[in-house]
């Protein structure tokens, strides 16, 4: 049987540079199909080269398969592009997603380009639950991206969603995918670049006025942190359209192509969850709470990670907000209940009541105390929780906002992508934000 299979030294390359593959096969020739997702996969080259055979390699160091040079056309748009690999000539085009023979490459921006939004691809929440070469960091302190995987092409650390069974959760199809096709739908334009760009100091200062990213967007390390924070801090919006967001910091190595984290704390036990413990050194809240940045943190949500879950939704806390213009909803109505759009994790902010019965955040969690909880969702008490200070507030999704010198929007849900297409007040309220923000 042919075996063929690859992985980009880089996540991300410029239009006009060369692209450098690593490929194996068993093939005698191979070729190269690039797709660039959009409100459909665009087809937008190929190239055929000789095959080579290599060894699979293991998960902290880089697997040198052979490589192979192509030159990215400089009229390609910045975009997420699959590479799709084959032994075989085909006349359809094959499905975009898949645990081997496709690798994901973002290609970014020559110069500025005049639009005004840049979506962050989480490449490295993608490797950490990449488990080719027999582990990921679940199972290990330090990985290497330069192994098959990473977004798409490899096999997946996670458990299956009972609401959408055709991708694993930690991909790229899985969230990324449907919300750029909602954009593109949409008419909704932007650049793209991966969390490895922004940890390097790249695009933030090219005019855009609003970062998105969306979905599960768990792994940053502290560049990439400081880099957003300073986008903020200069005007620059960001909207959040996920959760789990920078729950773990982790370190890039000077080569850009190694990951590193550290999760247990000193001496801990085999065995140990490190959500549920203290003193992990690279828990973002136990050092510099993540609230601070984006208003919310895991650590006051949770998450259900298995089967089912009861159907839950955000109660509305102001329907005069304008993100909610044009949505039909009313205080005290409740967003998303039916499709269960709270989980499979969440994020919250601790809170009071005020004495109208609003919910209104405390800051003892490092929460801005003028970001504003336009939902909130109480978490039934079966949910799984991590490890947070002492706190009397009860564990909720908190939907909000807040503004310093930018905006910062936080869905707080893992699964708004997930109804984009299918919940008209969801779509709505993303558009509103997009729109007012960018």
């Amino acid at each position: 049987m042919t075996s063929i299979d690859g992985y980009a030294a880089r996540p991300s390359v410029r239009a006009g540079e060369v692209l450098r593959l690593h490929i194996a096969t068993s093939a005698p020739r191979f070729r190269v199909d690039f797709y660039r997702w959009g409100t459909t996969p665009q087809h937008a080259g190929h190239a055929e080269w000789p095959g080579r055979t290599a060894a699979p390699g293991t998960i902290d160091r880089d697997w040198q398969w052979p490589a192979y040079e192509f030159p990215v056309p400089p009229d390609w748009r910045s975009g997420v592009y699959i590479a799709v690999l084959s032994t075989e000539p085909s006349s359809c085009t094959p499905p975009m997603d898949s645990r081997q023979a496709r690798i994901l490459i973002v290609v970014t921006p020559v110069a500025h380009s005049g639009r005004r939004i840049l979506y962050k691809i989480p490449t490295f929440t993608y490797h950490a639950y990449n488990t080719a070469g027999g582990g990921s960091l679940y199972s290990a302190s330090h990985v290497t991206m330069r192994r098959p995987g990473g977004g798409v092409g490899g096999p997946v650390k996670g458990l299956p969603d009972p609401y959408d069974s055709a991708s694993p959760r930690q991909t790229f199809a899985h969230w990324d995918a449907p919300f750029i096709t909602w954009m593109e739908k949409n008419g909704i334009e932007s650049d793209f670049c991966t969390d490895l760009d922004l940890h390097e100091g790249r695009h933030l200062n090219d005019g855009y006025r609003l970062l998105v990213s969306a979905g599960h967007d768990e792994y940053w390390s502290t560049d990439t942190r400081q880099n957003v924070t300073a986008f903020r801090d200069v005007g620059g919006n960001i909207a959040n359209f996920g959760a789990n967001t920078c729950w773990w910091r982790v370190h890039v190595a000077p080569n850009g192509a190694e990951l590193s984290c550290v999760k247990l704390p000193p001496g801990a036990p085999a065995g140990t969850d490190p959500d549920s413990s203290y003193g992990c050194p690279d828990h973002w809240w136990e050092s510099d709470p993540e609230n601070a940045l984006l208003g919310v943190s895991y650590r006051n949500g949770g998450g259900h990670w298995e089967g089912p879950r009861p159907p839950l939704g955000f109660t509305v806390t102001d329907g005069n907000h304008w993100i909610f213009s044009g949505t039909g909803l009313k205080t005290g109505d409740v967003l998303g209940h039916r499709a269960a759009l709270i989980g499979y994790e969440c994020d919250g902010a601790a809170y009071e009541l005020d004495t109208d019965g609003r919910p209104r955040p405390t800051g003892e969690d490092g929460t801005p105390k003028n970001f504003e909880i336009l939902g909130i969702a109480p978490l039934p008490s079966d949910w799984n929780f991590a490890a947070r200070e002492s706190a009397t507030s009860p564990r909720a999704a908190t939907l909000g906002l807040y503004t310093t010198s930018g905006t910062v929007f936080s869905a707080a849900t893992t699964d708004w992508a997930r109804l984009l297409a299918t919940d008209p007040q969801i779509a709505s309220i993303t558009r509103s934000v997009i729109t007012r923000l960018s």
